[in-house]
């Protein structure tokens, strides 16, 4: 089974090479006759997968049935390319410049507000909705990602998450503790779970990350009642909240010494952290709903863990500790295959589609009255993830701006931490100046 990967180039080059055959002519490779006796040439569709699972390798082994599956109904073959998420808003964003890109893409939600304002995205007016079944069939905080209300979106939800503080069951009945449910108890727990002597760590994060480090860095300045922003879209960095926030997350690996300095290496979302969780190297980690594919993976069943809202400070706002986060499916506006491109997103959003994908990644669905099937067998976790998507979460700062905090304020964030594995805590001087330059930046993009 073939695998393509964007590399790290990120440049519009990069895109040109692709764009030869994708939102245009058919594919050379794919230039045969359908089949139908029309004789004419197979449309192929450019599809730009997110990394959703554990790794590359295991999204292929998820998504390529389902690819050959709409191809048997329809005729229509998918060229499905999985994109590393470090690279796909830099390669989306040159396939905007370009006017070349991929007929089909997904996208962090995140980034969904940055990306629109490049007009390079089909809108999803009235008439688009009704051809993939309508508005309303989305869960209303999924919809609520594709874009500022009032908006027209251009994107829709595909997978939903939230973020959660999971804990290993059997680490916190040896040590005779309960589960967080405050930021201090959280620390005082990892304190007492910390024993570096046996490697052993009280929380694990991917801390060389910059995309989880902005979403920390949002988690704890919304449960301290801020926001990144100001009321007209503003980059608002240094306010006192977004300080403190960040700093307490960063004092986890610089001032309490509960997390293994090494984490400030692990660059990949999930990868390391997850093998650090499950084997019993570390008691905790902050991850999103899918975070459950990976431990699956690494033999860590759903009985060996509770998840729990992430800890806010004593007195902060509890419905500041996740977002909305997600992953969002488009089509690239100069696609030459609109109405094929049509009929795949509805193929996508479709009920048994959102059962199997979402089961498969431990995601939950966008789309009503689908079952959460990858919690099927623990009605515990799907209660706690469903309250948390309901009473502990909020939506990403949807403004354009959003895509440079994440990489301006998350880049800061690795760096702080990075300073903190070197044994030296970042002071609030530290973590502010980290942020104003992080706001300069931004600023200067805007």
């Amino acid at each position: 089974m073939k695998i393509r990967i964007w590399a790290a180039a990120g440049t519009a080059a990069a895109v040109f090479g692709l764009a030869a055959c994708s939102a245009g002519t058919p594919d050379a490779a794919s230039s045969d006759s359908t089949g139908g006796g029309g004789g004419g040439q197979q449309v192929t569709l450019t599809y730009w997968a997110t990394n959703q699972g554990a790794d590359m390798n295991d999204d292929m082994r998820i998504l390529q049935p389902e690819m050959d599956k709409f191809e048997q109904q329809t005729g229509i073959h998918i060229d499905l390319q999985v994109v590393p998420w470090a690279d796909l808003i830099n390669n989306q964003l040159a396939a905007a410049v370009s006017g070349q890109g991929p007929d089909v893409s997904n996208l962090g939600n995140t980034n969904a507000t940055t990306l629109a304002t490049s007009g390079a995205w089909y809108p999803w007016d009235d008439a688009a909705l009704e051809a993939i079944g309508g508005a309303d069939k989305f869960v209303e905080s999924a919809f609520a990602t594709a874009g500022p209300p009032g908006q027209t979106p251009q994107s829709l939800p595909l997978y939903s998450q939230v973020y959660a503080l999971y804990y290993n069951k059997a680490m916190f009945q040896d040590a005779g503790l309960e589960p967080p449910t405050t930021w201090e108890e959280l620390v005082s727990d990892a304190k007492v779970l910390t024993k570096p002597d046996q490697d052993q760590w009280g929380i694990t994060m991917p801390a060389g990350t910059v995309n989880v480090s902005m979403h920390m860095a949002f988690i704890t300045t919304s449960q301290n009642g801020g926001s990144p922003f100001d009321a007209a879209g503003n980059p608002d960095f240094t306010n006192d909240a977004m300080v403190a926030g960040v700093k307490r997350y960063v004092d986890l690996m610089g001032t309490d010494k509960v997390m293994n300095p090494s984490d400030a290496q692990y660059t990949d979302g999930g990868g390391p952290s997850t093998t650090d969780f499950a084997s019993g190297k570390a008691a905790m980690y902050f991850q999103q709903t899918g975070g459950v594919n990976g431990l699956n993976q690494n033999g860590m069943t759903p009985d060996a863990y509770g998840i729990v809202p992430v800890p806010a400070p004593d007195g902060g706002d509890p419905t500041g500790d996740s977002f909305v986060a997600g992953t969002n499916i488009s089509i690239f506006k100069n696609t030459k295959h609109l109405d094929e491109a049509l009929k795949f997103v509805a193929f996508m959003t479709s009920p048994e589609e959102q059962e199997i994908l979402n089961a498969a990644y431990g995601t939950l669905p966008v789309v009503k009255d689908v079952p959460a099937s990858a919690f099927a067998d623990y009605p515990d976790k799907l209660e706690a993830w469903s309250d948390i998507l309901a009473n502990n979460a909020r939506p990403l700062s949807l403004v354009p701006g959003v895509s440079a905090f994440q990489a301006n304020v998350g880049g800061a964030v690795v760096s702080l931490m990075q300073q903190a594995a070197t044994g030296s805590a970042p002071t609030e001087d530290d973590v502010r100046a980290a942020l104003e330059a992080a706001k300069q930046q931004t600023a200067a993009t805007s």
